[in-house]
């Protein structure tokens, strides 16, 4: 008899959501990448976990170790609603020295490594390895399926980027069969593809394996004192070399609207941080968050609708192409090309131009700011002009290579003892 069972239904995802991501500077000084705020009331951690829902996968683990406190908070508020009598649930697995007191998570594989059991309990047929901090919609299944009729023994997500662009990723080198022939880290040269030399493939950190192959390759692992335990530093090179390694394609698998290219993101610094935010505020963004075919699962929090108010001269309440989450109240400001997160209060004769605004910030009478990330629960004082003078704002705020000014309490509290 053919088992017509989805494959997502005998599989589970594994999302790896420890690392800081350093490179968006203050914004992870509490909380982990994964964490961090974005489109107006999601969580980049979201995207993975919802993609994996949205697949048909309804058994999920999610391995923190840096600062994960922000992060477990919010998967138990939001992504309560599994059913373990229905064999179904999101387990959180912290670093906790299960394997040794001296042992917290030292790699990407070592996290899966030091979880052998609790997966084994699981009785799971594949294992999908995700990153916990990109942007992106995609169809696990459609993988999955690849991975099984290729009979491949991984099988890795790959974005297609120009060859001139791929120097920043791990590039793997594939025959006309999707094979891996070769997986370079960060070349000079990026090899082409074979149906186009101007392009290449780079590794999204996503990865297939059938559970009983990857238990094993762990366990050797963890054994060898010359690896760092990590999936595309020590085991994918390992695979491409002495087993079969096949590239998946993320065009192959991305959601979008018929026509529409396919989105993913690395929002690790600040300017791509700010720009993914802010493109959201465009007439017809690539990242369609409205998809109801696709949801992107959330914490949703009880919040009255956006309210807008005075309609004065210099002071009136009104949003121009952006969007204004449940809660806020925008109150005689004028506000163009913004992202506001829940909770934003806003006062009059203020200004907020081509800004990303985290929860439960306050803008006071006359503010203007532009080009800003501003983080949560940040007061802006009265008055400050933020996004006008690149070199005035240095001396107290975080401006990055393309103009992005970050605003934390902390440097907002140096502001003031200043003034």
């Amino acid at each position: 008899m053919v088992d017509t069972t989805r494959l997502s239904q005998r599989s589970m995802a594994f999302v790896l959501a420890g690392g800081r991501g350093s490179r968006l500077k203050e914004l992870t000084d509490r909380r982990v990448k994964p964490a961090v705020f974005f489109g107006g009331k999601t969580r980049i951690v979201d995207f993975a976990l919802s993609n994996a829902v949205n697949s048909g996968i309804r058994r999920m683990a999610l391995a923190t170790q840096y600062k994960a406190h922000s992060l477990i908070r919010h998967c138990q508020r939001g992504w309560s609603f599994f059913r373990a009598e229905r064999n179904e649930f999101l387990d959180i697995l912290p670093a906790s020295q299960r394997v040794s007191e001296e042992m917290w998570y030292r790699g990407t594989a070592d996290a899966v490594t030091q979880n052998i059991d609790i997966v084994d309990s699981y009785d799971i047929e594949y294992i999908v390895i995700l990153a916990g901090d990109h942007i992106y919609k995609m169809d696990y299944e459609v993988m999955l399926r690849q991975h099984v009729e290729q009979g491949a023994d991984v099988t890795v997500g790959c974005l297609t980027v120009p060859r001139e662009e791929a120097s920043a990723f791990g590039v793997m080198a594939v025959d006309e069969t999707s094979r891996i022939t070769s997986f370079l880290e960060k070349p000079a040269d990026p090899p082409g593809t074979p149906e186009d030399a101007t392009k290449a493939l780079a590794s999204m950190g996503i990865y297939v394996f059938s559970w009983k192959f990857l238990r094993e390759l762990l366990i050797a692992d963890a054994a060898d004192p010359n690896s760092s335990h990590d999936f595309g530093h020590d085991l994918i090179p390992d695979i491409v070399k002495n087993g079969k390694a096949a590239a998946h394609r993320f065009d192959d698998s991305c959601v979008r609207a018929d026509g529409a290219p396919s989105y993913w993101r690395d929002v690790g610094t600040l300017d791509a941080f700010w720009e993914a935010n802010i493109d959201l505020t465009d007439f017809t963004p690539e990242l369609d968050l409205w998809d109801q075919q696709w949801p992107i699962w959330t914490y949703s929090e009880s919040a009255p609708p956006a309210k807008f108010i005075h309609d004065e001269k210099d002071r009136r309440g009104v949003a121009i192409s952006s969007m204004v989450s449940g809660g806020c109240i925008i109150s005689g400001t004028e506000v163009r090309n913004s992202l506001l997160f829940t909770q934003v209060h806003t006062n009059s004769y203020a200004v907020l131009d081509h800004s990303v605004v985290l929860p439960n910030v306050v803008i006071n009478r006359s503010a203007r700011l532009r080009k800003c990330v501003i983080d949560r629960g940040v007061e802006i004082p009265t008055g400050l002009v933020v996004g006008e003078d690149p070199t005035e704002d240095a001396k107290f705020f975080r401006v990055s290579e393309k103009g992005t000014t970050l605003i934390t309490k902390e440097m907002v509290d140096a502001w003031q003892a200043a003034q």
